[in-house]
């Protein structure tokens, strides 16, 4: 592993040990050319995946872009990062476990939409107003008003 203060790529592990998320693993490295001191996160990856655009361009899938478009989602919503963690390794769990490498972006916005539906209803709402391109205000409330019978299911 690369030092990241000096470019070594002699460093050592001091330290490893399973990250919270008991998905990947968290290690303390130490490079004894400059001294720094970093941490990584190894985690397993079944397979390569390849996300297929609308438009048909084809580009590597790529976790962080996912957690990202999530967090925004999320933000300022009471909901643990732990659980945002653990559902974000979900989805990409289900997704290299589909038996598929190349996977259609609509196929990927639908689960995590599936995912946020059952975690917040607000990001829900969020990330829908994105991944469906709503134009105007007439947009959420049509979306909101579908979404009002499953959310009333004893009224």
């Amino acid at each position: 592993m690369r030092c990241p203060f000096c470019g070594n790529v002699d460093t050592q592990v001091k330290d490893s040990r399973p990250a919270e998320d008991h998905v990947s693993i968290r290690r303390r490295r130490f490079c004894p050319a400059c001294g720094g001191r970093f941490t990584t996160y190894e985690r397993v990856q079944l397979r390569d995946l390849v996300v297929i655009k609308t438009n048909g361009r084809r580009e590597d899938f790529d976790r962080d872009k996912l957690e990202r478009s999530i967090r925004i989602a999320m933000q300022k919503r009471p909901v643990e990062p732990e659980r945002i963690d653990q559902m974000i390794s979900g989805i990409v769990r289900r997704l290299e476990s589909m038996g598929e490498t190349d996977i259609p972006s609509k196929q990927i916005g639908e689960i995590v939409m599936e995912a946020l539906a059952r975690i917040d209803t607000v990001a829900f709402v969020r990330f829908a107003s994105v991944y469906k391109n709503f134009q105007e205000a007439d947009d959420f409330d049509k979306f909101v008003s579908e979404l009002r019978p499953a959310a009333q299911p004893d009224k």
